[in-house]
Order: C-alpha cells, then sequence, then structure tokens
C-alpha cells in the first residue's frame, strides 16, 4: 500500500512539473512577442524622452503641473517622442505636455498601476496605435530602455526621472545601473536627468553619500552617471548644452515656451 502511495505522488509530482514546464515555454513565448512588439512600436514612432515619475500625483499636485510643462518643453527643444508608461499621475503629464506641444507620444502600459485606470488594458484617450498594454513587466521595461538608446550621433534621447515611489525607483536604478555597467550609452552616451522638484529625492542623494562613506559606492561614481536638476529650466539648459543646440534652436525654443498656456483635457 505504501509502495503504491508513493509511486501515485511520485506520478503527480511528475505531472505538476510538466504542466509548470510547458507554461513556463509558454510565458517566456508570450513575453518574446511583447517585447518584439515594443520595438517595433519604437520603430514605428522614433525613439526619445523617456519619463519615469509616480502614477498617484495627480493634477491637483504642484508636481503634476511642473511635469506637465517639463514634457511639452523637452518635446519642443528636442523634437522628439515622448514616451512614457502610459499611466496616470506624472505619467499622462508629461504626455499631455508633448500633446499641446504638438510632438509624437508612445507609451507601454501596464493593466494594474498603483495609481488610477485599474479596470481597463485601454488609455483613457491615446489612440490605440501609439501604445501598447504589456502583459509582462520584463517586457515593458525592455520597450522603455530601448526608447532612449542612441542609435546615431543625430538621435536626441534622455530619460527624465520625475518624483516617484517604489516602482520610479525600480526603474531608475535598473537604467541607472545599465548606464553603470556600458550596457547602453557607451557610445552614445544618454543623459539621465533627476527632477528634484521641491528636493523630493533629498534623502536619497543622502543614502548614496552614506554608501560613500561605506565604501559600497566609488566617490563621484553616481554623481557622474545623473544631473539633478531642481527647476524646468536647468533641465532645459543641461539638454539644450548636452545636444550642442544652436542659437537657433534656443531662439526657436524661447518663442514657444512663451506659447504654452493650460492643460490638455
Amino acid at each position: 500500500m505504501l509502495r503504491f502511495q508513493s509511486l501515485r505522488l511520485a506520478q503527480e509530482e511528475l505531472c505538476f512539473a510538466s504542466v509548470s514546464l510547458l507554461t513556463l515555454k509558454r510565458d517566456r513565448a508570450q513575453m518574446r512577442k511583447e517585447i518584439e512588439q515594443c520595438y517595433e512600436l519604437i520603430n514605428r514612432l522614433g525613439r526619445g524622452v523617456v519619463y519615469l515619475g509616480s502614477s498617484r500625483m495627480g493634477p491637483d499636485h504642484p508636481h503634476y503641473l511642473q511635469s506637465f510643462e517639463l514634457g511639452g518643453e523637452i518635446a519642443r527643444l528636442l523634437d522628439c517622442t515622448t514616451w512614457s508608461g502610459a499611466g496616470p499621475g506624472l505619467m499622462d503629464a508629461v504626455t499631455k505636455g508633448a500633446m499641446q506641444a504638438g510632438k509624437p507620444v508612445g507609451g507601454f502600459k501596464v493593466g494594474k498601476e498603483a495609481g488610477e485606470w485599474t479596470a481597463s488594458n485601454f488609455h483613457p484617450y491615446l489612440p490605440l496605435e501609439t501604445y501598447l498594454t504589456c502583459r509582462f513587466f520584463s517586457a515593458r521595461k525592455h520597450g522603455l530602455v530601448d526608447c532612449a538608446v542612441r542609435n546615431d550621433s543625430c538621435d536626441r534621447t534622455a530619460v527624465v526621472a520625475l518624483p516617484g515611489g517604489v516602482g520610479t525607483l525600480d526603474e531608475m536604478f535598473e537604467i541607472l545601473a545599465l548606464i553603470q555597467l556600458e550596457r547602453i550609452g557607451s557610445e552614445l552616451p544618454v543623459p539621465f536627468l533627476v527632477m528634484n522638484y521641491d528636493s523630493f529625492y533629498k534623502k536619497l542623494f543622502d543614502f548614496l553619500g552614506d554608501c560613500e562613506d561605506r565604501g559600497t559606492v566609488a566617490k563621484d561614481e553616481v554623481a557622474s552617471l545623473w544631473k539633478i536638476c531642481d527647476s524646468n529650466s536647468e533641465a532645459l539648459s543641461y539638454l539644450a548644452e548636452f545636444y550642442d543646440l544652436s542659437s537657433i534652436d534656443k531662439r526657436v525654443h524661447e518663442v514657444n515656451l512663451k506659447s504654452t498656456h493650460g492643460i490638455v483635457s
């Protein structure tokens, strides 16, 4: 009897392992397909500026308005596609800012965000052909990273980290590690900006300073990888200098800034 039970248990475990292996293979195939779809969307809309930021800071938050203005200003300055996680909050702000500027936008959405818009896989106002709803976070991350990779010296891309929580920090440090390890930006550097509105990231910078003191991070190692900006004007000046924009581009940008009013509904 015991021998029969052991044999039956072994058969059940083998069956479970087979089902798990099939599920794993299926998920891998689906994830590869999603990554390919991300690349197709990027090739169609063009690389540009990738924004990371909170999904919880809505239109009544001061950082929302700052992000909205930044999204439009950078889109005009660099004349590129604006990319984000296509969610609510500050992602929504930069998307609307770029749309008002008349520049293309794209995004990689997930079915569930920490903020709102969790009931549907569809974006409330973006056309279907401008975003992709990902099942796998790894596919979404592949897409967001690839958006910022410069394949040509003429490409104007950047990574902009707005105030955010756990998800934003996860994306920030993953991209930062890729830059540090020269997996991206080794031949054509990609500017990485941290928008420190109202000293939002001060304690994070203090922690990284402690890491330097304890020897887990080399002196000025992180500081050399990103640019900390306390205001939109500081970010714009840095990007203009980074890409060596001509005086004509700067004058056109100043004119465009004067015409920026309101928020796209």
